[in-house]
């Protein structure tokens, strides 16, 4: 018992450390993916919803390629995709040299894609969710289409979209683990090497259940509190 706690502890020998620091990669990994697929989400959502068949049929496209690919499928296209891209770019230029993309920024890149396929039906059942009239009311008092968007119709998205978008999070908090298949030292990375090096599956597998069930607790306070924020003036009119 005490040789177990040794091994995760943060002394010499001891990888608390290193599952720690997977840990922040993990969560900046996941948080980096949030400003590029929920707005994506959001963008391809309104292409759904378009009157114009181009941008109607390139989000629906984007959506079901998208959700219906693995996500270690888009992790490795992305991956090794872009770099023959660059690599062919280059050379077109007259530079012969191995091009790579960061492991980081293609998960990044990778998993906003996801997002954002996922989070634009949630975005899309949120649009239909809202009342006509508040369209119609908006119109009546003329304001234009992007004072309706940023004033009235996307704080009411997000009170009835977030739920939706909680387990979208969830899900790519739990699909980051993939990134260790392209040598990114995450979570599970980091309990690879701890398990190859001290032959202990059965105790650091454990750690790693334990650092993602606390990230997944975190996360759903930080969901309840923004419910209660987005939901608190419908809470005042009833």
């Amino acid at each position: 018992m005490l040789d177990s706690l040794f091994l995760l502890g943060f002394g010499d020998g001891g990888w608390g450390g290193a599952l720690l620091a997977g840990a922040v990669v993990t969560l900046t990994m996941s948080l980096c993916c949030v400003p590029f697929g929920l707005p994506l989400g959001l963008l391809l959502a309104m292409g759904t919803r378009s009157r114009h068949r181009v941008p109607r049929a390139l989000a629906t496209v984007f959506s079901t390629v998208f959700r219906g690919l693995p996500e270690l499928l888009t992790l490795f296209l992305v991956y090794y995709g872009s770099q023959i891209a660059i690599n062919a770019l280059m050379a077109r230029f007259g530079y012969v040299m191995e091009g790579t993309l960061n492991a980081f920024v293609a998960a990044v890149i990778a998993f906003s894609l996801v997002l954002a396929a996922f989070s634009s039906e949630v975005w899309l059942g949120a649009y239909k969710a809202l009342p006509r009239g508040q369209f119609e009311a908006a119109h009546a008092l003329g304001l234009s289409r992007t004072t309706t968007l940023f004033r009235v119709t996307l704080p009411q998205l997000l009170r009835i979209a977030l739920p939706g978008l909680s387990n979208n999070w969830l899900t790519l908090l739990k699909d980051s683990s993939l990134v260790s298949t392209i040598s990114l030292v995450d979570i599970m990375r980091q309990t690879n090497l701890a398990v190859s090096a001290t032959k202990e599956p059965v105790l650091f597998y454990g750690a790693a259940c334990i650092l993602y069930l606390i990230l997944s607790a975190v996360s759903g306070l930080a969901f309840s509190a923004a419910e209660r924020y987005f939901g608190r003036h419908a809470q005042e009119a009833r």
